[in-house]
């Protein structure tokens, strides 16, 4: 059976150019208690992440109310998990420069695997499928430079997605799948700028000492599996002291953040947009869990 198709963000950060990136004065470098900063806030300073990383929750949860309902009167149970297709929350930022805590990305749980419907069960027909999916045929595509998305042109969970997005359901996938590609490439732009090539070549000055060379902290981080334990352990270790006696983070982030602004100030009607269908999905949800909360309960005989 298909599944609900949703835009994924990943780990990876970015996009576009460096117009005058180059110019501005790198940090001054202090030592490790000095230049210590809370994770969330250097997560909140790249604009684009954060323009993506807005919580949905309450459009979620307001799709998910009106699917329920919409299979219901199709004389189908739809019973999707509360809170399960919001995966933008701040705990699932993207991580660009490696580890930024001593706990690692792969110890975290994943997520709970989809129950295949029972053989014979109401899920498991044809047409459960196409009252919640729609027409295979009339599926609607926005697309982007490098990549798109695919959607449900009917179907419950389209009318969902209609309802709280209106005609702007496909402007919204549009303009997301821009600023998840201008979020990739600001990452590997920023690798050309003057202060971030600076943090990074005392970062690996830092890890040569600890006996770790390597290119950047990202890289360690995807090479951590082949070591032993205890050796990664101690990659860790020398990764993060190493991030703090550097500044390493801190100007990472604030480089990303002038990249990625750059980028935003190129394409002003982006995070206009964005902004304006961010606040019209925002009053469609409030409507329709209103309209649940206010609507009789169903006796029970």
């Amino acid at each position: 059976m298909r599944k609900t198709l949703v835009l994924a963000l990943g780990l990876a950060v970015g996009a576009a150019a460096l117009s005058g990136c180059g110019t501005t004065p790198e940090p001054d470098h202090r030592t490790a208690s000095a230049t210590r900063i809370d994770t969330a806030e250097l997560h909140r300073r790249p604009p684009v992440t954060e323009l993506l990383f807005t919580s949905n929750a309450r459009s979620h949860e307001a799709q998910r109310q009106f699917a329920v309902a919409c299979m219901a009167k199709r004389g189908f149970r739809y019973a999707p998990v509360p809170g399960a297709e919001a995966t933008e929350g701040d705990d699932q930022l993207p991580q660009p420069f490696g580890l930024e805590s001593a706990t690692r990305p792969a110890e975290s749980a994943p997520p709970a695997p989809d129950t295949p419907p029972k053989p014979g069960s109401p899920e498991s027909t044809e047409a459960y499928s196409k009252a919640l999916f729609g027409d295979e045929t009339k599926r609607v595509t926005a697309k982007g430079t490098t990549m798109s998305v695919s959607r449900p042109g009917n179907g419950c969970l389209a009318e969902a997605e209609k309802r709280v997005l209106g005609d702007g359901r496909m402007r919204w996938l549009q303009v997301r799948i821009m600023l998840f590609e201008a979020q990739e490439h600001a990452r590997g732009d920023v690798e050309k700028d003057p202060a971030f090539k600076a943090v990074t070549a005392r970062w690996r000055t830092c890890m040569d000492r600890a006996g770790f060379p390597g290119p950047g902290p990202a890289q360690l981080l995807a090479s951590l599996h082949t070591l032993e334990a205890r050796a990664s352990s101690t990659a860790l270790a020398a990764d993060l002291r190493c991030k703090d006696e550097t500044g390493y983070l801190d100007t990472a982030y604030t480089r990303l953040a002038a990249v990625q602004q750059a980028w935003l100030d190129r394409n002003p009607a982006v995070a206009k947009d964005w902004t304006a269908l961010v606040a019209r999905q925002d009053r469609a949800a409030r409507e329709v869990l209103a309209a649940k909360a206010a609507a009789p309960s169903p006796r029970s005989e």
